[in-house]
């Protein structure tokens, strides 16, 4: 059996040659009937040709509705209309694997909304946008894992389950072993969780950043990429419950190298997905945004605006009249303002760096002047902040400081101020969202569409 990408690169014609897949249309006429297959290997679909006299296939007929699982032997010929597709296959046996009713099936001809694609996602794949979709993030998944292997890193997986709140906001999913209808209590008539699993409290992670930091100190150059956990009661088209993230760590990086990868990433895993996923692309720029292949050639082929925090400030503010959010020192950038900097003023990508402390996660490090870290935002056109990254601080006294203006208990992070006392050097990193970058890719503005099975605040179907 080869799949329907592969009989599109044979040699013609091609004798006994089977395919497997799924029906998209069927139609007969006086003499012969036609269908449409596809195997999900690529977005085209495959033509085939039913003789009606040939009764040990007219049989099945009434059986060829969009959907149905079919098993087709036939031969593969030119076809006669060569400027729509190369080949068809001449049909000689049918096997029907799986019937589907077309009373009952709820993916119709007709185009459906993506609100209602949502309610069936476990069907929604087979469908041209969503099935190009999910091409597209495997592909760019590979263009993730080779641009690092390329450039010498080393690919790490940290915990799932951890006790550390990377970001301090403390909006993590608690993970536990407790009956929930007989819960162990302390003398304070709280949870006692030295009787759980782990003997204390864990939960999801929000990052893999503050243990690929302590891999990147002994390997040098590390990545991970896997899923990652925000408890943030958010229903905004940018935020979903669990996502992928992209972190990679370096050792005796500073901010600008920190920054130049980070653009370099970005220009080179765009660049590899318009080279490999053409006809996926073209689906997109066709029907979700016609000015897609404008906007992935403008991250790909401009250098990015690099500016201060400050500067970006000075610039916003004469323009505060268009925000619907006033924008003013020490407040961090809402959508609206990095947009409006990409799209409108630069016209291109940007990366905002040298942050306000109060703006800024504890682990960045504080610059000279007392009232900025070096931290940094790498923003698109259409999304906004794609990258959020930084130096991170190795100075020991001043982390610890740090800390304390974040009042985190410094005795839960031991092992993180360790790695500050023993061999301590300057490092960098940053963390990508796998969605956000999909929704750059694509042109599709719901971040609940970019992902096989979204799980958002008040759902977890599937």
């Amino acid at each position: 059996m080869k799949t329907i990408k592969e009989i599109f690169n044979l040699e013609l014609p091609q004798k006994d040659i089977e395919i497997r897949g799924w029906i998209k249309t069927f139609r007969g006429s006086k003499e012969y009937s036609f269908a449409e297959i596809n195997d999900g290997s690529l977005r085209k679909s495959l033509q085939i040709i039913f003789d009606n006299k040939n009764e040990n296939l007219s049989v099945f007929f009434e059986k060829l509705n969009t959907g149905v699982s079919v098993k087709i032997v036939g031969d593969l010929v030119e076809s006669p209309n060569r400027a729509n597709q190369k080949c068809e296959l001449q049909a000689k046996q049918i096997e029907i694997c799986g019937e589907c009713s077309p009373e009952k099936y709820p993916i119709q001809k007709k185009r459906a909304s993506d609100e209602f694609l949502r309610t069936v996602a476990h069907l929604r794949p087979r469908t041209n946008k969503y099935a190009s979709m999910l091409r597209i993030r495997a592909e760019l998944s590979f263009a993730i894992h080779n641009y690092f292997r390329n450039n010498g890193f080393f690919y790490v997986h940290t915990p799932i389950i951890t006790t550390s709140d990377c970001e301090g906001a403390g909006q993590m999913f608690s993970v536990s072993a407790f009956d929930m209808d007989n819960l162990p209590l302390n003398k304070d008539g709280k949870v006692d969780f030295s009787k759980d699993i782990f003997s204390q409290k864990t939960a999801l992670t929000v990052s893999g950043q503050l243990e690929g930091e302590a891999l990147a100190l002994a390997l040098g150059k590390i990545y991970t990429f896997g899923p990652t956990f925000r408890a943030e009661n958010s229903n905004t088209y940018r935020h979903c419950s669990e996502i992928w993230m992209i972190e990679p760590e370096m050792a005796f990086y500073d901010l600008k190298e920190d920054m130049e990868l980070a653009q370099d990433f970005v220009k080179s895993i765009t660049k590899h997905v318009i080279e490999h996923c053409a006809d996926d692309l073209d689906l997109f720029a066709k029907f979700v945004d016609k000015s897609l292949l404008e906007t992935l050639k403008n991250v790909v082929e401009n250098k990015y605006e690099h500016i201060a925090y400050g500067d970006a400030i000075k610039l916003l503010e004469k323009e505060n009249d268009k925000f619907e959010n006033k924008i003013s020192w020490g407040a961090d950038l809402g959508s609206e303002h990095e947009r409006f900097l990409v799209e409108r003023y630069f016209k291109k990508p940007a990366i905002l760096y040298n942050k306000p402390k109060e703006a800024a996660a504890f682990y960045m490090k504080l610059n000279d002047d007392g009232r900025t870290v070096r931290g940094m935002d790498l923003l698109v056109p259409r999304i906004g902040e794609l990258i959020g990254g930084s130096e991170r601080e190795n100075r020991l006294e001043v982390l610890e400081q740090r800390m304390g203006d974040f009042k985190i208990n410094k005795e839960d992070y031991w092992w993180y101020l360790d790695l500050r006392r023993f061999g301590s050097v300057p490092h960098s990193g940053f963390g990508l969202g796998f969605e956000r970058m999909m929704m750059l890719i694509t042109g599709i503005t719901n971040i609940r569409d970019v992902t096989a099975f979204p799980r958002v605040p008040g759902y977890a179907e599937f």
